[in-house]
């Protein structure tokens, strides 16, 4: 396998465009990668493109709109992972040699669907019995509040935190501070969650470029390493499941690791996928991040803070950011690759090496979520 350079990124603000398609969403964000990258769009070989709700062929209109057409390009619809999926598929065209230059994006218009959660598949069984997402990281945050005696007030520590770090993004969706009062005092969702408890619905899009390290050469712009880019999907169990256990973002992070010849320790900065305030502690103990059931001590103390030991969500992560499921995935690496490449502006952190993203999601019956992906950035 060869080795796989990013070599640019882009996405504009995450925030309300009603009326405005995911596919036109997405060709603005390639227009932006295009002036970061000085790329010339004829010599785009291949091109993968996330998206859930934005219909047939995105990938193929948007890139139609910045001049390219005929090379291999494919629209993937892989719930909240669509972006990461695509990812991984543009690194696994450069990787295996079948392509030098490659897009990888993700697009989604929320707003067009009237707002509430996010619609799941009627056939499928828990979807039926009530268990949208609310509901089921609602049970998540009972049971680990419960299992690990942990005090209900990290739950909106994670809020104030990841809320505070969006505050100084300007491309995301929401960009002001709040306290733990604020928090607490807004509506009931699904107990334990408030409504800043959630990520909003949000729409957006962003886009990467991912080469050879002969192209990489030839391009003006900082590259960085994708040492390791995996997906999985949800292991299916007819009974018990531990709700406090993604085992699906164990596994692809496992993988990852393995990929990138690193362990959890290495790691200097994440963006993971934090839709509720419970997901980002349940997934920052599958990651390996923090021990079974500690990543609240780790939060309260503040490890997990921007100029802690180890930031999580210094972007403002989904809460703050917003969650255009398909562009989220990939709006997570771009925000590494300007961490890594010094280009994060007032949200630089001092010098990190390796970061990592991770993006999962999908309500379906007998899983803990259907698709899931992990990248590793190397600044080399």
């Amino acid at each position: 396998m060869r080795e796989v350079r990013m070599v640019g990124a882009a996405y504009g603000r995450f925030r309300k465009r009603p009326g405005e398609a995911a596919a036109a969403l997405a060709e603005e964000a390639l227009r932006a990668l295009v002036d970061a990258t000085e790329v010339d769009p004829q010599r785009i070989d291949a091109a993968y493109g996330g998206t859930t709700f934005g219909g047939s062929l995105m990938t193929q209109r948007a890139l139609q709109g910045i001049g390219v057409s005929g090379p291999p390009m494919v629209t993937v619809e892989n719930a909240c992972a669509g972006g990461g999926s695509a990812v991984h598929l543009a690194w696994q065209a450069v990787a295996s040699g079948s392509a030098d230059c490659v897009v990888a994006l993700g697009a989604e218009n929320l707003t067009d669907l009237g707002g509430g959660t996010l619609p799941l598949s009627s056939r499928d069984v828990e979807v039926g019995l009530g268990m949208v997402m609310p509901a089921a990281y609602a049970m998540r945050a009972q049971r680990y509040l419960a299992d690990f005696d942990a005090p209900l007030d990290v739950l909106d520590l994670v809020s104030v935190k990841n809320r505070g770090n969006g505050a100084l993004n300007h491309r995301a969706h929401f960009q002001q501070s709040v306290d733990t009062e604020e928090v607490r005092a807004s509506r009931a969702i699904a107990d334990p969650l408030r409504l800043l408890h959630c990520c909003p619905n949000t729409d957006g899009a962003a886009a990467v470029l991912l080469t050879s390290e002969a192209v990489a050469r030839d391009l003006p712009g900082p590259s960085v390493k994708v040492a390791a880019s995996a997906i999985r999907s949800g292991t299916f169990h007819n009974g018990y499941r531990d709700m406090t256990w993604p085992d699906i973002t164990a596994r692809t992070s496992k993988a990852a690791y393995e990929m990138a010849g690193l362990s959890p320790s290495d790691i200097d900065l994440v963006e993971l996928h934090d839709a509720f305030s419970i997901s980002e502690l349940l997934h920052a103990e599958a990651l390996g991040l923090a021990d079974r059931g500690a990543a609240h001590v780790r939060l309260a103390r503040g490890d997990f803070d921007r100029h802690g030991p180890l930031p999580i969500n210094p972007s403002g992560g989904l809460l703050s950011r917003g969650h255009p499921v398909g562009a989220t995935g990939v709006a997570q690496i771009c925000e590494i690759y300007w961490q890594l490449t010094g280009q994060a502006g007032e949200l630089q952190l001092p010098d990190p090496a390796v970061g990592l993203a991770h993006v999962t999601g999908g309500g379906i019956y007998g899983v803990d979520n259907g698709a899931c992906s992990v990248h590793i950035l190397c600044a080399e």
